[in-house]
């Protein structure tokens, strides 16, 4: 009998390409989970099940006859929306695990993100690394305290695996580092930060789609596992703005501050956003959190699952631009909107 994974928020970046890397495998029935399912992809032909996180009895239905989990369907921001991280995404995949468990599931998969950890000191930051909550990224501090619930819970018979994702690139990616850069550029009020030397833990769709596939089928898993699912190489900030600026005609960066003024300045933008309206604040302290030293390798991923990242983050930052400028590059929500 083949194998039945579950793939929540199916239709979005990270869910459309797991779809694809577990519909490629043999043995394994792929089930989608999305509210809108006229935006699968066309060639999925396999069982959808239509419906909204939000509902209780769907999250109760959706689980059922299910081998493994594949959660990639979150509301996030990446500037306040304390109330709504709450309600929207972390009581509802709090239950989620609750009904999996019940269900029988074998394994639940988070899609969550290498800033969990506390903040980098220029050490490597490893796949248990400690978590930390921020204080101020209300989406980050609810996937510690997944992270830590899962940990309490995986000794109920569900194996329970945390992705620490790094920051996603790629076509299809409208809630990420380069679609918020590029407006922010051509501001020309963008700095350096501690002058740009820092890594980044970039990592492209099809990537993020293979590490999920690979972790829901390997065998031999401990009850609790998490993996630091990055690319193959961590560019320096400098290195990946100064490529993003080039290649979408937009100015580099002049001058460089240090992080602690880099958070004071965007606590101050993120405060003014209500009477200085648009999209999004200029700058958020989630932005700069991600421009830390996210060095993460991904040697016990490799290890356990056989994880061996491909892409370059220089492709995978060109299609996506490729793709902003058809829309004139415009200044870009940092939320999910979610009807």
């Amino acid at each position: 009998m083949p194998r039945r994974i579950l793939i929540t928020g199916a239709t979005g970046f990270l869910g459309r390409n797991t779809l694809a890397s577990l519909s490629g495998m043999d043995d394994v029935e792929v089930i989608a989970a999305c509210r809108t399912p006229a935006r699968l992809p066309p060639s999925f032909t396999g069982e959808v099940r239509a419906g909204d996180l939000r509902d209780a009895a769907y999250r109760a239905a959706v689980v059922r006859d299910i081998d493994a989990v594949c959660h990639c369907g979150t509301w996030g921001a990446m500037w306040g929306h304390a109330e709504q991280e709450r309600e929207w995404f972390y009581t509802p995949t709090v239950d989620l695990i609750e009904q999996s468990i019940a269900s029988g599931v074998g394994r639940f998969l988070l899609a969550s993100t290498v800033a969990i950890g506390a903040r980098p000191t220029g050490a490597a930051v490893d796949d248990f690394a400690p978590t930390a909550t921020t204080g101020f990224w209300p989406h980050v501090d609810r996937l510690v305290e997944l992270d830590a619930f899962m940990r309490a819970n995986a000794h109920r018979g569900t194996t329970m695996v945390t992705m620490r994702l790094g920051h996603f690139v790629g076509r299809g990616n409208h809630l990420g580092l380069v679609p918020a850069i590029i407006p922010r550029l051509r501001t020309r009020m963008v700095p350096w930060l501690a002058g740009g030397r820092k890594r980044m833990a970039l990592v492209a769709g099809t990537d993020l789609g293979d590490g999920f596939a690979l972790a829901a089928v390997a065998k031999g898993l401990d009850s609790y596992e998490s993996f630091n699912i990055c690319g193959p190489s961590f560019p320096t900030s400098r290195e990946v703005f100064t490529h993003v600026a080039e290649r979408s005609g937009s100015p580099r960066p002049v001058f460089s501050v240090p992080y602690a003024a880099g958070y004071t300045f965007a606590w101050l933008m993120e405060a003014l956003h209500p009477l200085l309206g648009g999209a999004a604040p200029f700058l958020t302290r989630s932005i700069v959190h991600v421009a830390e030293d996210w060095h993460c390798p991904t040697d016990y991923a490799a290890q356990r699952i056989g994880y061996k990242p491909s892409k370059d983050w220089r492709q995978a930052v060109d299609e996506a631009i490729e793709e902003l400028e058809a829309s004139g590059f415009g200044w870009p929500r940092l939320n999910q909107v979610l009807a």
